[in-house]
């Protein structure tokens, strides 16, 4: 794609989204960021894509976190605090994408990797996967994902990772809540590739306008929350996929869906 720092595929309605800097495992530069920035452009503009994977290269990471030297050369205080926002572009880009969001995630997933793994939908971990904020350790703090850690996980959980900056296993991260899946390493592949082709299987409309009003109550009281729901939900019926997944439903076959 644009930058070799990132790489993007597309086959099957699956975009492929890949860290490839293993050999800095896969920590995150301006490039990196902005690579995947522009990934997610690229995805949500195609409408052939209906799913996006979101990796590292190589056997040791998913993302270890910020390149803090690469970000502090020449940046200055000024440039280093608003490269900083591109993080958080990042973010809000990968809630907006309309598409969901699978983070494969082995080896380490640290500090901006950790909040990288967990602004995904769904994280599918290897079972040599570890998880962590270890910023508090070299007298920093994890800022920057402390919103994708809160829709992850209890906000005390939250809290005390970010305090203590201890190291969770994939089994512990699984209980914890904010890994959905825990598979032996070899599995890995075939774990993402069949999560990804179901979700891909569904009607697009419907993931897109569900994922959104999901994002959207977040942030809402729960009177306004409900009010907003049953709007969506009578819009939502009136759609063409949702008469068609009833229809298929009563006549015992595959819906086809228009994503109308």
């Amino acid at each position: 794609m644009v930058d070799k720092e990132v790489l993007y595929d597309v086959a099957d309605g699956i975009a492929r989204v890949t860290i490839n800097r293993p050999e800095r495992r896969n920590s995150m530069s301006y490039g990196v960021m902005q690579g995947l920035r522009d990934a997610m452009a690229a995805a949500k503009a195609d409408s052939s894509v209906r799913v996006v994977v979101l990796s590292g290269a190589g056997e040791k990471a998913f993302c270890a976190g910020a390149d803090l030297g690469g970000i502090a050369d020449n940046a200055g205080a000024v440039g280093a605090h608003e490269g900083r926002g591109l993080l958080a572009d990042l973010f809000r880009e990968m809630w907006d994408l309309g598409k969901p969001t699978i983070a494969r995630v082995r080896g380490f997933a640290l500090a901006g990797g950790f909040g990288l793994a967990l602004a995904c939908d769904i994280v599918i971990a290897a079972d040599d996967a570890q998880f962590g904020t270890p910023e508090v350790n070299v007298g920093l703090w994890p800022y920057m994902i402390t919103v994708p850690m809160l829709r992850s996980m209890p906000p005390k959980t939250a809290l005390e990772l970010q305090m203590t900056g201890r190291r969770v296993g994939a089994e512990e991260a699984q209980r914890l809540g904010f890994v959905s899946r825990v598979v032996p390493v070899d599995d890995l592949d075939a774990a993402v590739d069949e999560f990804a082709s179901a979700l891909a299987a569904k009607s697009a409309l419907v993931l897109r306008w569900g994922r959104d009003a999901f994002y959207r109550v977040l942030e809402m009281d729960a009177d306004p929350a409900l009010d907003y729901l049953q709007g969506m939900l009578t819009v939502h019926t009136q759609t063409e996929d949702a008469a068609e997944g009833v229809a298929a439903f009563a006549e015992k076959r595959d819906p086809v869906w228009k994503g109308r």
